[in-house]
C-alpha cells in the first residue's frame, strides 16, 4: 500500500500554480460535463470535490492559505461552459442561477480544502515545535 502511494505524483504548486491548476481543471471538467452529461450541475459538483482535494494537497507549505481562496473562484470559472443561456446576458443569468443553486457543492469543496489545509498547517507547526524544542 505504501509503495502504491509513493508512485502517485506529488507536485508542489505555488499559490498561483494552484489557482491555475484548479481553474484549468474546472474549466476542462465543465466542458467535459457539457459534452458527456448534458451540463449536469450535479455531475459538475461531484467533479469539483476531487479537484479541491488535489489543490489543497498539492499546494506548497508556504502557500497553504491560497487553496481555500482559489477553489471557489475555479468553481465559478468552470461553470461558464455548463451554465444555460443564450447570449451574454442569458449566459450571465445562467451562471448566477447555477452559483445560487449549487452553493452546497461550492461550500462543501471549500470546506474540504480548508480542512485539509488546516490539518497540514497544524502538522507543520507541530513538526517545527518538536524540532525547536531544546533538551535541558
Amino acid at each position: 500500500m505504501v509503495q502504491a502511494v509513493r508512485r502517485f505524483p506529488n507536485p508542489r504548486l505555488t499559490g498561483l500554480g494552484g489557482g491555475l491548476f484548479c481553474g484549468a481543471a474546472m474549466l476542462a471538467l465543465g466542458a467535459l460535463d457539457g459534452l458527456l452529461f448534458g451540463s449536469s450541475l450535479t455531475a459538475y459538483g461531484m467533479l469539483f470535490l476531487p479537484v479541491c482535494v488535489l489543490t489543497a494537497v498539492w499546494v506548497r507549505r508556504g502557500d497553504l492559505a491560497t487553496a481555500p481562496v482559489v477553489v471557489p473562484i475555479a468553481f465559478a470559472a468552470g461553470l461558464v461552459p455548463v451554465a444555460d443561456g443564450e447570449g451574454v446576458g442569458g449566459r450571465l443569468m445562467g451562471l448566477v442561477t447555477a452559483l445560487a443553486t449549487q452553493a452546497g457543492w461550492l461550500y462543501g469543496g471549500t470546506l474540504i480544502a480548508g480542512l485539509i489545509v488546516t490539518v497540514r498547517k497544524a502538522s507543520l507547526m507541530a513538526r517545527r515545535r518538536r524540532a525547536n524544542r531544546r533538551p535541558y
